[in-house]
C-alpha cells in the first residue's frame, strides 16, 4: 500500500472510516467492561496466558542478568551524579553498557570530523 496512491479525498475518507471505527470499538467495550462475564473471560484469558509463558521472563533475566545489574548500577551512580564513579569503579559493567549500546563512549558533537568538510574544499587539479 503506497500512500502516493490515494487522492486527499480518498485518504480524508479512510481517516473518517478509521476515527469512527475507533470510537464504535471505545464506545462498545466501555459498555461491556463492568460486566461479569467480560471479566471472567478476560481473567480467563490473561491466566491462560500466564501459565503458557511463564517462563519467559525468568529465561530474559537469566540470558541479561549482567546487563540488567550493569544498569541497576549505572542508573544509580547517575542518580546520584556520580558517572564517573561508576566508570573507575566498575569498568567491565560500563564496558558491558557500551558493548550493548546502552551508553556511547563519545559525545556526538565529537564524533562529528569536521577536518575534512567538502563545503569549502577547492577543486583539485
Amino acid at each position: 500500500m503506497n500512500i502516493e496512491n490515494y487522492s486527499p479525498e480518498e485518504l480524508q475518507r479512510m481517516i473518517r472510516a478509521y476515527e469512527k471505527k475507533r470510537a464504535r470499538e471505545k464506545k462498545h467495550y466501555q459498555k461491556v467492561k463492568d460486566t461479569d462475564e467480560f471479566k471472567q473471560q478476560n481473567r480467563q484469558r490473561a491466566k491462560e496466558w500466564y501459565e503458557k509463558n511463564q517462563g519467559i521472563r525468568r529465561n530474559y533475566y537469566e540470558n541479561n542478568k549482567q546487563l540488567t545489574i550493569a544498569k541497576n548500577s549505572y542508573n544509580y551512580y547517575k542518580k546520584l551524579d556520580r558517572v564517573n564513579d561508576f566508570k573507575i569503579k566498575h569498568p567491565k559493567k560500563y564496558q558491558l553498557l557500551v558493548d550493548n549500546h546502552y551508553l556511547s563512549e563519545q559525545k556526538p558533537s565529537e564524533s562529528i570530523d569536521t577536518s575534512n568538510d567538502s563545503s569549502s574544499a577547492e577543486p583539485s587539479q
